[in-house]
């Protein structure tokens, strides 16, 4: 009797099958376990102890990640929310734009292509208070006497990086929204326009609710990306001053190679990873009312 082969697509997978396991499967099971003990860097002994759901319920008392919780949501909230204005009023302008657009939307991309790092060194050294562009250009015009200490005011460092952050990812919706722009049906604008409706009438009834999917998918990404914002914040602050700027994964790359308390750290992360799933969750359902409204779902 022979022996029987394996399936010829399992072969061809089964490298790819391999290497996602050694990099993905295996490490998320290892950070899983180690989430139920008191796992410490230091003492690798403690990742054999199992203590259950001791460090989830010490996750649930701890202001301090709560603290890092409310400035997360509320970052998130004000990058999403100009990065869509910003990117909305950039789409429709270069929508208007009938010569040198293919190279506008070049230009558009380059802030994507940068490392969220060099993103950071970047800005940290725009926002310097000696030698920083910007105190510079505000001592230059006369609008202010003495250099701001951006990066060691709380309020002053969160807004720097808010602005860096801004500054790096707003051509994530423009060049989406703009994708929606172009591929919008003609005859409905040319309908309104012939029935007498403003410019805005045009936009609020007709043209917004066309591009509402493709806001929600851009909402959706940069969602995820903001929430699991670490390079920037790092680079510009280290999430100083005092935990000023403190963000949930920069609270967890402390927590866990700085104090080496990695068992925690690990816990923090899957309490993190479900609150993104809860963000993702609500945007896919908005994209999905969107698309029924335009007689897209199914």
């Amino acid at each position: 009797m022979r022996p029987k082969r394996l399936p010829e697509w399992f072969v061809l997978l089964l490298p790819a099958f391999i290497v996602m396991a050694a990099v993905v499967l295996i490490p998320l099971l290892f950070s899983l376990y180690s989430s139920f003990t008191p796992y410490k860097l230091t003492r690798p002994s403690t990742l054999w102890r199992w203590v259950g759901t001791y460090n989830y319920e010490k996750i649930l008392s701890d202001w301090k990640f709560w603290s890092a919780f409310g400035r997360t949501v509320l970052f998130l909230t004000i990058v999403l929310n100009l990065e869509l204005l910003l990117g909305l009023g950039i789409a429709l302008m270069m929508n208007k734009v009938t010569w040198g657009q293919r190279t506008l939307r070049t230009v558009l991309m380059f802030p994507m292509m940068f490392s969220p790092i060099l993103v950071g060194f970047q800005f940290k050294f725009i926002f310097n208070d000696n030698i920083g562009l910007v105190n510079n250009a505000l001592q230059s015009l006369g609008i202010s006497d003495a250099a701001l200490p951006w990066l060691v005011d709380g309020k002053l460092a969160m807004f720097s990086i808010i602005f860096a952050e801004i500054w790096m990812s707003t051509s994530v919706f423009a060049i989406l929204i703009l994708a929606g722009l172009f591929a919008m049906p003609r005859d409905p604008l040319e309908a309104a326009k012939v029935d007498g409706c403003t410019a805005w009438q045009t936009f609020r009834h007709i043209t917004l609710p066309f591009l509402m999917p493709f806001i929600y998918i851009a909402m959706t990404i940069r969602s995820l990306d903001v929430a699991r914002a670490y390079d920037i914040v790092q680079i510009m602050t280290g999430g100083g001053p005092a935990r000023r700027t403190e963000l949930l994964w920069t609270l967890m790359s402390r927590t866990g190679y700085v104090d080496a308390r990695m068992g925690l750290a690990n816990a923090m992360g899957y309490v993190s990873i479900l609150l993104s799933i809860v963000f993702t969750i609500y945007f896919f359902r908005k994209l999905s009312a969107a698309r029924a409204e335009l007689g897209m779902a199914g």
